[in-house]
């Protein structure tokens, strides 16, 4: 084994030493000369390359500042490989929009995986070329791309049948790293109502029209409903799924409007369901609170009746 660091962090993302001619690739601009930019190929391993000033844009430059800059990351397309004498030419002006899509998301594939190569091979101290050619590039081509095959791993182990490690350890680090770094986290949607009912048993109408939001739940999906301050109350659920959760809040909203509006009610959508980050909880926290306090502080509540209270729901 290599106990040059080098050999722990550089290797093309895929089997092929050059691109082939009219495919897309991204590229970083390290020069720019009186003939074109010069760039290196990030999935190639860095290799050499150049836009030709012709072929930065379809319109006449005027500023080619404004075109490319050093530093900056672009989608390209092939032109011309001469093996031989290491040249590449690319172009700009012939890319559209839904190529740079396909490309940055192909792009994005290839540094995850990458990223999960050099750990390995730092981590077992194994050359990254060696787990390319025997991990890498082989599930490229079983599965289309390594990442997807990385990602179904975490629920199908038998995807590592298809590959040849080096040895157990690297096989451990591996299974390891790829499900604490790939498995995917729950996202939390929320939405807030106002619901109110003014007849005499308007309290329990509303305590039925909120338990309406959680009848369909079950161990995977789960709508949970907290009062803010009366008549105030906020739908959340986790899923893995965002449309699947956003789609659980929204029927669960209809299942209490439906359902208050029977009994003489109203259902007010405050905010409709969205994705929400930990910020807006801690928002959401403090507005609770401070509520709660509000409460606490105004005087004579010891008295109220039963009839007076808000609903919570059980």
């Amino acid at each position: 084994m290599s106990s040059d660091p080098g050999s722990f962090k550089d290797c093309r993302f895929y089997e092929e030493k050059y691109p082939e001619i009219e495919s897309f690739v991204m590229v970083n601009v390290k020069s720019i000369e009186e003939m074109g930019a010069y760039v290196k190929l990030l999935e190639y391993d860095n290799i050499d390359g150049m836009i030709l000033l012709s072929e930065l844009s379809r319109r006449r430059i005027r500023s080619i500042q404004k075109l490319i800059r050093i530093g900056r990351n672009e989608v390209v397309v092939v032109l011309r490989v001469d093996k031989e004498k290491g040249y590449i030419d690319l172009s700009k002006r012939r890319v559209s929009a839904e190529d740079i899509i396909r490309c940055e998301e192909r792009y994005n594939k290839g540094k995850s995986v990458h990223s999960i190569m050099r750990h390995v091979a730092e981590k077992t101290k194994t050359p990254i070329v060696q787990l390319y050619e025997q991990i890498g590039w082989p599930l490229n081509k079983k599965y289309g791309h390594a990442n997807d095959a990385f990602k179904l791993s975490i629920t199908n182990p038998e995807v590592w049948n298809e590959v040849e490690f080096p040895n157990d350890v690297v096989k451990d680090e591996f299974v390891s790293y790829i499900s604490k770094k790939l498995t995917p986290h729950p996202t939390k949607v929320r939405a807030d109502v106002e619901v109110t009912c003014f007849r005499y048993d308007g309290i329990d109408a509303v305590k039925d029209a909120l338990r309406k939001a959680e009848q369909n739940n079950t161990p995977d999906t789960q709508v949970k409903v907290k009062l803010v301050s009366p008549p105030h109350y906020v739908l959340t659920s986790q899923c893995l799924n965002k449309a699947e959760g956003i789609r659980l809040l929204e029927q669960a909203i209809k299942d209490i409007d439906a359902t208050i509006k029977s009994v003489g009610g109203g259902c007010v959508i405050k905010m409709a369901p969205k994705a929400v980050t930990e910020h807006d909880d801690a928002e959401l926290q403090a507005l609770m609170d401070k509520r709660a306090k509000e409460n606490e502080e105004v005087s004579g509540d010891e008295d109220l009746s039963e009839s007076d209270e808000a609903p919570e729901i059980a």
